[in-house]
C-alpha cells in the first residue's frame, strides 16, 4: 500500500481542569503552537472520506509529541478548593485516556418513560384501585420488609392478583418470624435479669454469713461442710480477698515492711538500668545483671498485655504502677525464680482484690506452692509428673476424648501450661476465673487439674470433631460465652479418684516410681 503522507505535528486538547499540571507543562514545552489567548487550538476533525486507518495514524503521531518526563511531572493528588468548578470534559481528552465522555442526556422523567413504554407496547397502564392497596398494618418493621407489599412504580406493569396474594403471604410470614424472635429475645432478657437478681440476693445473704459467722471463727469453721458448700457457690466479692489471704496463708512470714524493702531495691535497680547508656557496661557487669535486665524488660512488656480489655493495667492506667511494683519487688525477693510470663495475670487478679502489700504477700506465698514453683522454675521432671497424673484422671473420666487426643499425639502440655501458669485468669472470663480461684484456695492444686478436665468435658462433643491443629487453637482461646453454671456443673461431674486413689495418692505414687527408677539407673559405686 502507498505510504501515508506525514500528518502535521499538533497537540490534542486535554483540558482536564484549570489546575492540571499536564496542560501547564504541555503549554510550556510548546509555546510557539499556542495563540496569545492561552488555549491550544482544537485539532481539526478529519474529513468524512478520510479512512479510519489514517485517523488512527494522525492520533498516534500527535500522542508522540508529548515527552514522558512531562507526563510524570503531573500532580496526581491535586487539591480542590471550594471556588473551583469542574470543567466540562472534551471528547478528545477523554478518548486520549481511554475513557468514555460523560453523557450529556438528562435523566428522563417517569411520565416520559411511561409514555415511551405505552407507545412501544401499545397498551395503556391502569393503576390498581385505591382499595386494593394496603391500608392498616398492625406490625410495621423498621426495615425494608414491608416494601414487598408496595405497588410497582407507574412506569412498570402492575402486579397480578396471584403475585399480590403471594407477596402478602410472604410478608405475613416475615412479620410472624420477627415477632417470634422478639418474644424469644424478651424472654431471654427476663431470664437473665431474674438470674442476676437471684445471684445478687444470694451474694448479699452469703456476705452476711461470711462476715458475721465464718471469718471471726476462721480456724474452727473453714473445714466444716457448710462452709465448703458456701465456698463452692463462690465467695462474695467484698470478702474474696480476705478469704484468699487466709486460705493461701503466709508460710514465708513476709511483712509489709519487708515488701517496702524489696520494692525500694527494685526501684534502685530500675533507676540504675535506665541510667545505663552503654551496652559494654552491661556486658562487664556479668550475665546475672543481663538476666535481671531482661526480666525487668519482660515485666514492662507483659504489663501492657495484662487484661488489655480493662485498660487499667496499661501505661497511664490506675493500676499500672501498682502491678509494676509488685512484680519488680518479687524479682528482687526471689532472684532464683525471677519473672516468668504469666505472673502478671496472677498478680493483677490479686491486686484487684487486695491492698498492695497484702497482694504481694499472697503472691509470693502462692508462687511458693509446689505446683506453681515447679512450673515457674520450669522443673521439667516435676511438670511431667503433674501431666502424667492429669492423664490418669483424664482417661478415667473422659475415655473417648482421651483416645481421640492420643490418636493425634496431643499431649497435656500443649494446653495445660497456659492454664496453670495464669491460673485460668487469661483463658476464662475474669469473673469466672475468680470463682475458679475461690475453690482453688479451698482444694489446692488438685482443683486446677479438675478444672481442666471440666473444660474438656464441657466441649467434649466439639473437640471429638476436630483435628490436632483445631484442638490446640480451640483450647488456647476458649469461647467467651462460657458460663460459670455450665462449667461448674461439668467440674462437679469429674471424679478425682482412680482405683480408690485420690489425686495426692496418684501423684505420690508417680513420684515414688520416679525415685525408684532413678535408683535403678544410677551408676554402681566404684570399689
Amino acid at each position: 500500500p502507498a505510504a501515508l503522507p506525514p500528518a502535521p505535528l499538533d497537540f490534542t486538547d486535554v483540558n482536564l481542569n484549570s489546575r492540571n499540571t499536564y496542560e501547564v507543562s504541555r503549554r510550556r514545552s510548546a509555546p510557539e503552537h499556542l495563540p496569545h489567548g492561552g488555549t491550544a487550538p482544537a485539532e481539526p476533525a478529519p474529513p468524512p472520506q478520510e479512512p479510519a486507518e489514517r485517523a488512527r495514524h494522525r492520533v498516534g503521531i500527535a500522542g508522540a509529541g508529548s515527552s514522558f518526563a512531562e507526563f510524570f511531572t503531573r500532580n496526581f493528588f491535586t487539591k480542590r478548593t471550594k471556588e473551583l468548578k469542574p470543567a466540562v470534559q472534551s471528547a478528545p481528552g477523554w478518548k486520549l485516556f481511554g475513557k468514555v465522555p460523560p453523557r450529556e442526556n438528562l435523566p428522563k422523567d417517569s411520565k416520559i418513560i411511561q409514555q415511551e413504554y405505552e407507545a412501544r407496547t401499545g397498551r395503556m397502564y391502569k393503576p390498581p384501585p385505591p382499595s386494593a392497596r394496603r391500608k392498616n398494618i398492625e406490625f410495621e418493621p423498621l426495615s425494608t420488609t414491608a416494601l414487598i407489599l408496595e405497588d410497582r412504580p407507574a412506569n412498570l406493569p402492575a402486579k397480578s392478583v396471584e403475585e399480590a396474594l403471594r407477596h402478602r403471604q410472604e410478608y405475613d410470614e416475615m412479620v410472624a418470624e420477627a415477632k417470634k424472635r422478639e418474644i424469644k429475645e424478651a424472654h431471654k432478657r427476663k431470664k437473665i435479669m431474674r438470674e442476676r437478681f437471684k445471684q445478687e440476693e444470694n451474694i448479699a445473704s452469703a456476705m452476711v454469713i461470711w462476715v458475721n459467722e465464718i471469718l471471726p471463727n476462721w480456724e474452727g469453721m473453714r473445714a466444716t461442710r457448710r462452709v465448703r458448700e458456701l465456698w463452692w457457690q463462690g465467695l462474695p466479692p467484698s470478702v474474696r480477698g480476705k478469704v484468699w489471704s487466709l486460705a493461701v496463708g503466709n508460710e514465708l512470714n513476709i511483712t509489709p515492711e519487708l515488701y517496702e524493702i524489696f520494692l525500694s531495691r527494685a526501684k534502685e535497680r530500675w533507676k540504675s538500668f535506665s541510667e545505663t547508656s552503654s551496652e559494654n557496661d552491661i556486658e562487664d557487669a556479668g550475665a546475672s545483671v543481663a538476666d535481671r535486665e531482661a526480666s525487668l524488660e519482660l515485666i514492662k512488656l507483659d504489663i501492657s498485655r495484662t487484661f488489655p480489655s480493662l485498660y487499667i493495667f496499661q501505661k497511664g492506667g490506675p493500676y499500672h504502677d501498682l502491678l509494676h511494683s509488685v512484680l519488680g519487688a518479687y524479682t528482687c525477693y526471689r532472684p532464683d525464680v525471677g519473672y516468668v510470663q504469666g505472673m502478671s495475670f496472677i498478680a493483677a487478679v490479686l491486686i484487684l482484690n487486695l491492698e498492695e502489700a497484702d497482694a504481694f504477700i499472697a503472691f509470693a506465698n502462692l508462687l511458693n506452692k509446689p505446683c506453681q514453683l515447679a512450673f515457674f522454675r520450669v522443673d521439667h521432671s516435676m511438670m511431667l509428673k503433674y501431666f502424667a497424673a492429669f492423664e490418669v484422671f483424664f482417661e478415667e473420666n473422659l475415655p473417648k476424648l482421651f483416645l481421640h487426643f492420643k490418636s493425634y499425639s496431643l499431649t497435656p502440655d500443649i494446653y495445660l501450661i497456659d492454664w496453670i501458669f495464669t491460673l485460668y485468669s487469661k483463658s476464662l472470663p475474669l469473673d469466672l476465673a475468680c470463682r475458679v480461684w475461690d475453690v482453688f484456695c479451698r482444694d489446692g492444686e488438685e482443683f486446677l487439674f479438675r478444672t481442666g478436665l471440666g473444660i474438656l468435658r464441657l466441649y467434649e462433643d466439639i473437640l471429638l470433631q476436630m483435628d490436632f491443629i483445631h484442638i490446640a487453637q480451640f483450647l488456647t482461646k476458649l469461647p467467651e460465652d462460657i458460663t460459670s453454671e455450665k462449667l461448674f456443673s461439668c467440674i462437679a461431674a469429674i471424679q478425682m479418684q482412680n482405683s480408690n486413689k485420690k489425686w495426692a495418692q496418684v501423684f505420690a505414687s508417680l513420684m515414688k516410681d520416679n525415685k525408684e527408677g532413678d535408683k535403678n539407673h544410677s551408676p554402681a559405686p566404684k570399689s
